[in-house]
């Protein structure tokens, strides 16, 4: 199995997001295809003790509610799933967080103050409570802490004091890009009860905040690696045995994953990606959903083990991205864009896909 490569080179070239130009090695993935299987048969991606049932469209989605590009997900200590879409501006009362129940049945939705940015979302354990962390970027640019139930514990916008954003930009918030503006995807947890915010379409910082959702510092910000970001979309904190605690960084556009100390130093770089956009961990296991259409799974040692749904090879050679836009080239077993992917308790994977019509798949965990 081809693996990452662990590199502290210290400038590398940037690679748009695009599927033109990256340069990544390819594995062929071991799919059952509709060609080699019977029309009823499981469809089975993964190898060895990596194995899973491929369940597209898992979430049985109300027919009052449509998805538009389903961003992330998270489960709950009950086996409940959340999904975030972005949603529509135009549509004010739409909910944001659907939840579903371990079937894949409707629960309940809200959030409808995140439409047109619904972005990040983490379920976090606090005592003997479990808690949603929301955030959002385009027009909405905050963040927030949730009950379960969508009841808004606080809700926060832009970090002035970090010095990295333009006047109003926590006041007044509009759909305005730039690394002067504030664009939060996704969190980190700590164990002093705070927690990570990376902007990772505004300033390409990472933002530190203490356990009442306070602003205590920053590292980060654009660059072209050892540290700096290019898009750093997604971060998870790394304390698998044998390993420092360390937080680990989704640098997207360079298709890499850069290692930190918890106080921001650089560690090191993990190359070998295509637009990596998140990462969760469950016991030795890492999982990076990749939007260059994979999921990559890799051990303690940062070795890949296996590649789920993999057709990187033709979402690459899409440049007009017609692949993401009609469902009629989507094929059974394979990702076109997972944005998402994260652990269910028994060790099976949930993954959303930026796709228009949004697309949650379910890996089910083979013995």
């Amino acid at each position: 199995m081809t693996q990452p490569r662990s590199s502290g080179v210290s400038r590398r070239q940037f690679l748009a997001n695009t599927a033109a130009g990256a340069a990544v090695a390819m594995a062929a993935p071991a799919i059952l295809t509709s060609k080699t299987r019977a029309a009823d048969a499981p469809i089975i991606t993964g190898e060895g003790a990596h194995r899973f049932e491929v369940l597209h469209n898992w979430a049985q989605l109300p027919s009052q509610f449509t998805w538009q590009t389903t961003h992330n997900v998270a489960v709950d200590k009950d086996g409940n799933v959340y999904v975030i879409h972005e949603g529509r501006e135009q549509m004010k009362d739409h909910p944001s967080i659907f939840v579903f129940d371990p079937e894949g049945k409707y629960i309940r939705s809200f959030g409808s103050q995140f439409q047109g940015g619904g972005h990040g979302i983490e379920v976090r354990q606090e005592g003997n409570e479990q808690f949603l962390y929301v955030c959002a970027y385009q027009q909405v640019k905050s963040f927030a802490k949730m009950t379960l139930q969508g009841e808004t514990i606080w809700q926060k916008y832009a970090p002035m004091k970090s010095g990295a954003y333009a006047t109003g930009e926590d006041t007044m918030p509009k759909k305005v890009w730039g690394r002067d503006r504030f664009m939060p995807t996704n969190f980190a947890f700590l164990d002093d009860g705070g927690f990570l915010l990376a902007d990772g379409y505004g300033s390409f910082m990472i933002h530190r905040y203490d356990k009442e959702g306070e602003y205590l510092t920053s590292f980060g910000g654009a660059g072209e690696g050892n540290g700096k970001f290019n898009t750093p979309h997604g971060l998870w904190i790394d304390r698998r045995a044998g390993r420092d605690p360390a937080v680990v960084v989704t640098d997207r556009a360079h298709h890499t994953l850069q290692y930190l100390t918890l106080d921001g130093k650089y560690l090191e770089t993990i190359s070998g990606f295509g637009l990596p956009a998140n990462a969760d961990i469950q016991a030795d296991l890492m999982v990076i959903p990749e939007l260059l259409g994979r999921v990559s799974l890799l051990n303690a040692k940062n070795e890949v083990v296996a590649y789920l749904g993999d057709d990187s090879e033709r979402v690459r050679a899409d440049a007009k991205h017609a692949i993401r836009g009609d469902e009629s080239k989507w094929q059974p077993g394979r990702f076109v864009h997972p944005h998402d992917a994260c652990f269910d308790h028994d060790g099976s994977i949930f993954v959303a896909e930026w796709v228009a019509t949004g697309r949650i798949t379910k890996l089910k965990k083979l013995a």
